[in-house]
């Protein structure tokens, strides 16, 4: 691995980065295979640890803190299209329901992460542009697909981490919802990405629906939430099933 490329970091309340256990590039050992209760493998962790500088330091603090978030690099292993959740969700669905599949998903403080090959980051706008989909044109159709935030080469992500965390639920029974978490969990080394022209496809899709399923504007009276609505994350996708 290139030494230029930005060492993984983790968030702010999380202690242990830069620890003595850093080696340099090399073979990475895969965690032990607890993580398979998020989804997280121990290759899919070790995917993961491979953006940053130092893979290894990353693997021994997942060790001591494996229901810790971490920031990772992009541009390297993967690039990453942060979606809003409900435009992110029916291009997730498009995905699986009528196209191959998608690669490793994640959400974060109401954000979808959509993990894809490297380069997508600059080419999926161009696309999108192109085909007079862009967030920046002026027709009608622009409209329907909201801005799509796109991670590559020199930006970094927030990912869940391998272990979920399930936080305490209040005398009143009802749990506080789940910061971040794996939608589509990483599961091996080389995890399959789609390709910017299939996120193309998926956009142009769930903007298609979201059209079809349009309904009418609220009467004055209606209370109006600005919050998706709180089963959003419900659906589970399973990568068995990817073409």
């Amino acid at each position: 691995m290139s030494s230029d490329r930005n060492p993984v970091s983790i968030v702010p309340d999380s202690p242990g980065a830069g620890s003595g256990l850093d080696t340099g590039p090399g073979a990475v050992e895969p965690l032990p295979d607890r993580f398979d209760v998020s989804g997280v493998t121990s290759e899919g962790a070790a995917w993961l640890a491979s953006t940053g500088t130092y893979p290894r330091s990353t693997l021994a603090f997942w060790e001591d803190r494996p229901t810790a978030p971490v920031v990772l690099s992009c541009g390297f292993a993967f690039d990453v299209v942060n979606a809003p959740a409900i435009f992110g969700r029916r291009m997730l669905d498009r995905l699986w329901d009528e196209g191959p599949g998608s690669g490793p998903v994640a959400t974060y403080r109401g954000r979808m992460l959509l993990f894809a090959a490297p380069g997508t980051a600059q080419r999926l706008p161009a696309l999108l542009e192109w085909e007079e989909w862009g967030s920046g044109g002026a027709s009608e159709r622009a409209r329907t697909v909201p801005p799509l935030l796109c991670h590559g080469t020199g930006d970094a992500v927030t990912v869940p981490p391998p272990t979920p965390t399930v936080p305490a639920a209040p005398r009143t029974g009802s749990r506080p919802p789940v910061e971040s978490r794996w939608l589509v969990a990483p599961d091996t080394r080389h995890p399959w990405l789609p390709t910017p022209a299939i996120l193309l496809w998926a956009a142009i899709r769930a903007a298609r629906s979201a059209a079809r399923r349009r309904v009418p504007e609220p009467s004055p009276e209606a209370p109006i939430s600005i919050f998706p609505p709180a089963d959003q994350d419900a659906k589970v996708y399973d990568v068995s099933k990817r073409r």
